[in-house]
């Protein structure tokens, strides 16, 4: 009865969405045709592999970027983070978790510490020293009822970290004092099904946005965390991933209906949505390149689809590429020069750069 009181809900919330949604024509690729907007066609000759960082034994899941682009930190199936120098492909530390079910890790702005959080339903913090790893974390930030999906710094908070849930919550911790202080949704507000992904604006650090099995996306305030101040509707089924365009306040979202969309925070309307015309697979992750124009789609079939965000159109598969990753791609990010790294199943990350970046990350 519980399950069946739920879809009768996302039905009637469909019902109420459906009007919105069609009153605002997918604007992007619309008026990118109407200004003679051209496609890109050179990007699979420009854009190649230019390290492969190896040494996990297990799948990769989760990976982030410090800010000074010299650092990527990974999580693995193996149990272990690994923290790489992106130029020399040197790993600089290796923490050994003691559980090692990890969903997902995290740089810290100031990268002093990673975080990391999955199966076992905390968020763990671990201090990088320029001698070894901590054996034991910093801090241990326990209060989620359910796994770890998504862990977040705060932008420009060294001590202010966001966690997705399975409990259906975000929650806001200080790393500090072990402390949450805020949660976002309960049981009258907020995502009814698991929370997936978030990602914080980084233009407006107050404003984060989640992805939940529940289908939708829902945007929230950090200064009111009662309840989510717009909710997306339009995907069919989970949503996985969901990232801000780095100037905001633009965000995109992966789902398992086999879409990618991009939504407007000022409008509360979706203006594109992305989907191959023959095959419905679920998208994994995404990330947008820095200008906004390219969206990197992760796929469950092992697909890595470059889409022109204006065009919507595909441009390439990272999977036919040279040097590509042999399984499926699990997590992509950028870094501040603009170079991409991704994480693979096959154990493997591999940095990804235009011509005039191959010397140097």
């Amino acid at each position: 009865m519980r399950r069946e009181g739920y879809y009768q809900k996302m039905e009637l919330s469909d019902r109420n969405s459906e009007p919105r949604l069609l009153a605002v024509p997918r604007v992007l690729a619309a008026c990118a045709q109407k200004m003679g907007c051209r496609s890109i066609q050179s990007f699979s000759q420009d854009f190649s592999c230019c390290r492969t960082l190896q040494g996990h034994t297990g799948k990769i899941y989760s990976m982030d970027w410090d800010q000074n682009k010299d650092h990527i930190v990974s999580a693995s199936q193996d149990g272990c983070l690994i923290v790489w120098n992106a130029f020399t492909q040197e790993k600089i530390h290796v923490i050994k978790l003691a559980c090692p079910w990890m969903m997902t890790c995290a740089y810290s702005p100031s990268g002093y510490a990673v975080a990391c959080g999955g199966l076992d339903n905390v968020c763990s913090v671990y201090t990088l020293s320029s001698q070894q790893s901590s054996a034991s974390p910093k801090s241990v930030l326990s209060g989620h009822k359910a796994y770890i999906s998504c862990c977040k710094y705060v932008t420009g908070r060294e001590n202010q970290i966001l966690t997705s849930s399975g409990d259906k919550t975000c929650a806001l911790w200080d790393s500090t004092l072990g402390q949450r202080l805020s949660t976002f949704g309960d049981t009258l507000a907020g995502h009814s099904e698991d929370v997936m992904s978030l990602s914080v604006n980084s233009n407006n650090p107050e404003q984060f946005v989640s992805g939940s099995c529940d289908r939708t996306a829902q945007l929230w305030d950090l200064r009111c965390p009662g309840r989510a101040q717009q909710i997306y509707w339009g995907h069919e089924a989970d949503v996985n991933s969901v990232q801000f365009f780095l100037d905001g306040p633009l965000f995109g979202t992966g789902s398992e209906d086999g879409t990618c969309r991009i939504f407007d925070t000022r409008t509360g309307h979706e203006l594109q949505q992305y989907k191959h015309p023959d095959q419905i697979v679920e998208a994994n992750s995404i990330a947008f390149s820095h200008s906004g124009r390219l969206l990197f789609a992760a796929y469950s079939n092992a697909d890595c689809y470059v889409w022109d965000t204006l065009t919507a159109k595909i441009i390439a598969n990272m999977k036919n590429l040279t040097h590509a990753h042999t399984q499926r791609i699990s997590c992509l990010g950028f870094a501040s020069d603009g170079a991409l790294c991704t994480g693979s199943w096959d154990q493997t990350l591999k940095i990804w750069a235009n011509g005039h970046q191959k010397n140097g990350v």
